[in-house]
């Protein structure tokens, strides 16, 4: 299992042997990168940790815990996840601000696994008999456990003996400071100034706590309005700080992404780095794209191409790097909300693709991320955004003939990018790539209509379409005997 995921760790090694438990880790340095090595130990408590992710806060959830006594042995986050859990217990993990997977095994018998609320950071689980694994990507796992491989439920706790908790969940109401904001405008057309002020503030804190790492930082620049704004805010803060951001970006020569970023990147002012790729090498990454992501969804499948190869430009230059997922989810920037024309039905909706994101959008980012030894940072994914864009009402996030996607966005941070590009309409990553088209018309060519007839209802729901069909099977060459029920997003057809 381990060396099936050494791609996602390349600094170093550890594993730990326990009478019940036995713990492995692949190391990638971000935050205390000297004496971070995992499995960290706790030898006063007799406790290990392997874990994944970041805590942003761990400094300041390390001044709580040295102020009660506790002693620190390195700089690293996960250690403050470690000794929370031990001070507060594992209901504490509500404390922590992040995103993180990790297990802890202690030589007590204790044992305790947990995840992030939204899932950013990835888990699967499978259990059989007295045993069960713990792996951050699917192909950890040997064949013969594959039909007991599941998602590991996003903002849960787990343990022997209690089993399956939940610790924290999205929030359900507005904060009473955003209550206090909305008082008496809740059903205006148009936010006060006080709410758009408010949504700057907290994007701008949420890409500051990101940009916080022992080792470069850069961002992946699509063009499109949401990459765009992190890099705005980004590429101000590193220059406030005596540096410039790198930012990357990949497409077909000639296509909308690559020369809306090339005009973002000189309006900010970044060092920018791009690649431009034939049709030809989009087809031909498929396949491993296809084993990188885990998933033979075409949506996932179109946007994963240019998202891996972005990916390795980035890695030549950077550790990690600042993207715009979740922008969408929060103010509503897919097409098929444009249909909603309800508050109500639409704030269900958002939250409902929030909930979703782990298995579908974040799991595309964490494995080609993964799979090129960086780590993504997403400030839209804040708990903070999140917290704030779930409490917004939802007829400021409508559209329609006047109003563009995800106006909302666009209107907070008029000023910061040239108006055209402010107001660009939106395309899918793999669409302003140029990729869509491309990898659509060749791989439903592969696939006979009478093929497709007899084969797709081989999952549960059935394939829909002869592309999708073609996914199908490079997927099951990577995963052989995965069931995919339950195991992999997908999205609405579009």
């Amino acid at each position: 299992m381990m060396d099936r995921l050494t791609h996602r760790g390349p600094d170093g090694e550890g594993t730990q042997q326990l009478p019940h438990a036995w713990l492995g880790h692949r190391r990638l340095a971000i935050v205390g990168v000297e004496g971070g090595g995992q499995p960290l130990h706790e030898p006063d408590r007799g406790l290990w940790l392997v874990g994944d992710g970041e805590v942003y806060n761990h400094r300041r959830l390390r001044a709580d815990l040295e102020a009660q006594g506790h002693t620190f042995r390195t700089d690293s986050d996960h250690e403050t996840a470690l000794l929370v859990v031990d001070a507060w217990g594992q209901q504490a993990l509500d404390r922590l601000w992040g995103m993180f997977a990790f297990v802890i095994a202690g030589e007590d018998g204790r044992f305790i696994a947990g995840r992030d609320t939204l899932g950013i950071t990835p888990l699967y689980w499978a259990r059989a008999g007295n045993t069960t694994l713990f792996a951050s990507e699917l192909k950890a796992f040997d064949p013969h456990w594959r039909d007991h491989v599941e998602p590991f439920p996003p903002g849960h706790v787990w343990t022997p003996g209690e089993g399956l908790q939940a610790f924290s969940e999205l929030p359900e109401r507005r904060t009473p400071e955003l209550a206090t904001l909305i008082a008496g405008h809740e059903h205006d057309p148009e936010p006060p100034p006080a709410v758009l002020e408010a949504i700057r503030d907290a994007l701008i804190t949420a890409v500051e706590r990101s940009m916080r790492a022992d080792v470069p930082v850069g961002a992946l620049l699509s063009g499109g309005l949401d990459s765009s704004l992190v890099c705005a805010i980004a590429g101000d803060l590193a220059r406030r700080n005596g540096w410039r951001l790198p930012t990357f970006a990949v497409g077909l020569a000639g296509s909308e992404d690559l020369e809306a970023a090339r005009r973002v990147a000189a309006h900010v002012g970044t060092e920018h780095y791009e690649r431009i790729y034939t049709e030809d090498e989009l087809i031909d990454w498929v396949p491993e794209v296809i084993g990188v992501i885990e998933s033979f969804d075409p949506q996932l499948v179109h946007s994963s191409v240019p998202n891996l190869l972005v990916s390795k430009l980035a890695a030549r230059h950077v550790k990690v790097v600042l993207i715009g997922e979740g922008a969408d989810e929060l103010f509503a920037g897919y097409s098929h909300y444009a249909e909603i024309d309800s508050d109500a039905e639409l704030a269900d909706e958002l939250r409902a693709t929030i909930e979703g994101l782990h298995n579908l959008g974040l799991q595309r980012v964490d494995r080609v991320a993964g799979a090129n030894a960086v780590e993504s940072r997403l400030p839209f994914l804040d708990f903070d955004v999140v917290e704030l864009g779930l409490g917004l009402p939802a007829r400021w996030k409508l559209s329609g003939e006047d109003r563009p996607e995800k106006w909302l966005l666009r209107k907070a941070f008029e000023g910061w990018l040239p108006e055209d590009l402010l107001w660009r309409k939106k395309a899918q990553f793999g669409e302003g790539t140029g990729a869509r088209q491309v990898l659509r018309d060749h791989y439903a060519a592969m696939v006979s209509h009478d093929e497709f007839a007899a084969q797709r209802g081989v999952v549960d729901p059935p394939l829909r379409s002869p592309e999708e069909l073609a996914y199908y099977r490079l997927f099951q060459r990577h995963l052989t005997g995965m069931d995919p029920d339950g195991v992999v997003g997908r999205f609405a057809e579009s």
